[in-house]
């Protein structure tokens, strides 16, 4: 009987599913700006258009803990190229939507084959680096989470301003059918489990607590009625327990929890979802600080904002050889903390400051924020068995996608709790940017629960990834 082939780093491989990424990323954070176009064409309010861009959440979180089942099932070859292909025959039919209610229906499909493609294929990435290579295989997944929020609003606003809302969409057929081709040539064959049984209950369980959280969070951050937005919230996490009650006593689980277990991932499970929840709430707040705030126009403020993108990309070559050179829990503890800092800083901010200041600082936080994304994405699979891998890249995913709708939601409670204070500060030259200050306050002192959780890491966390010596 021969052995099983050692794991080989496919450096192509990851490209090609930091590709998809990007490909996905950036259509969600570009139809924001065609929000208005979208409204004027279906004859709607542009506010109402944010149904479609809910949908598309909605689809995501519920479909990714079902991708890990399908990967499982059919095989990550299988899974990938059809998920490709879902989103890409989804795209186009976006595009060709004739009203409101078919936009909506179609994003979701789309979200669906997104939840399929991207978690589906770092899984595949995963299972074929070893752990050594590993930070260099994350570091390719990494680069579209950081630059897809520079470029998005820019390709966005192109797209619609000189052609029409509509080509946001179909530029993904181009990009669509070249990932088919290069994943059918790249993506390992083989996988599959012809016997591998579907938890429905934990399945069912699972997809509506997800679906009713991302739900919940949605409506706070836009304002609807209070009563509403926490009854949903309540209905998503009673049916999240009851998942993870039935998931530990059935034999065939949809998850595996005892991945938790493993110190290092559970780490970036709870820290780190405090981390990626806080800098989440920071895009969201920046422009309404300096627009609302301050009463700049949206120029100067999308400048400013820019900084923070500046420093997640120019920081990023010297991450690796951060975490090589000092380890994961030095890394982590001193990005959690320097963040909080910088959240602190922007939360003293004036019209008046000097703008070279303000620029400096976002900068910072922007390095700060690439830097503690980076360790918690290399870290969180070190000490991760193959065989727990499924399930692990499943829960990640998930709690991913409950972040940053929870950054969202988060960021406008924080205002609306500092709107409250405004009675009591009427006429000061500085009511107006209160709320936002208080915001960026209580996220600066959330994020120290994250340092708190990278302090207690063993010592030599990660190492068989990092590479440094003991």
């Amino acid at each position: 009987m021969t052995s099983p082939a050692p794991a080989v780093w496919n450096p192509r491989l990851a490209l090609l599913v930091a590709a998809t990424y990007f490909m996905e990323f950036l259509d969600g954070t570009a139809l924001a700006t065609a929000l208005p176009a979208i409204g004027a064409d279906f004859g709607v309010p542009p506010a109402d258009v944010n149904v479609a861009m809910t949908a598309y959440l909605v689809a995501v979180a519920m479909g990714i803990p079902f991708s890990s089942w399908l990967a499982e099932r059919f095989g990550p070859r299988r899974v990938f190229t059809s998920a490709i292909l879902v989103f890409t025959l989804a795209s186009l039919a976006c595009a060709l939507s004739p009203g409101l209610a078919a936009l909506t229906a179609f994003r979701a499909v789309q979200g669906f084959g997104g939840a399929m493609m991207v978690p589906v294929g770092s899984l595949v990435v995963l299972r074929g680096t070893p752990k050594d290579e590993l930070l260099k295989a994350t570091a390719f997944l990494v680069w579209p989470g950081l630059l897809a929020p520079v470029l998005a609003p820019l390709v966005g606003g192109a797209l619609t301003q000189y052609l029409s809302w509509h080509w946001i969409f179909l530029v993904n057929l181009p990009l669509g059918a070249a990932a088919l081709v290069a994943a059918l040539r790249l993506v390992p064959a083989g996988g599959a489990d012809a016997g591998r049984r579907l938890d429905w209950p934990g399945l069912g369980l699972t997809t509506l607590g997800v679906a009713a959280v991302v739900v919940g969070l949605e409506l706070f951050s836009e304002g609807r009625p209070a009563g509403w937005a926490a009854a949903t919230l309540a209905l998503g996490a009673a049916a999240l327990a009851a998942a993870v009650a039935w998931m530990r006593r059935t034999p065939h689980p949809l998850f595996d929890f005892s991945v938790l277990r493993v110190r290092t991932f559970r780490a970036t499970q709870t820290g780190g979802f405090v981390y990626r929840l806080t800098i989440q709430a920071v895009p969201f707040l920046l422009p309404l600080l300096f627009q609302d705030g301050f009463g700049w126009d949206p120029v100067h403020s999308g400048l400013l904002v820019a900084a923070v993108f500046v420093g997640n990309i120019g920081v990023k070559p010297a991450t690796t050889p951060l975490i090589r050179r000092f380890g994961f829990k030095p890394v982590l503890v001193a990005a959690a903390a320097a963040s909080a800092a910088t959240f602190a800083g922007c939360a003293l901010l004036a019209p008046e400051s000097p703008e070279a200041l303000i620029a400096v600082l976002l900068v910072a936080s922007g390095a700060f924020r690439s830097i503690g994304f980076s360790a918690y994405m290399n870290v969180q699979y070190a000490d991760v068995s193959a065989g727990q891998l499924p399930s692990a890249n499943a829960i990640a995913n998930t709690l991913v996608q409950l972040a940053a709708a929870l950054g969202v939601a988060v960021g406008a409670l924080l205002i609306r709790a500092g709107t409250a204070w405004l009675p009591a500060v009427g006429g000061h030259a500085g009511a107006a940017a209160l709320p936002y200050r208080f915001a960026f306050a209580a996220i600066a002192v959330l994020m120290l629960a994250s340092v708190v959780d990278s302090a207690l890491l063993p010592r030599h966390a990660g190492t068989e990834v990092s590479g440094r010596r003991r």
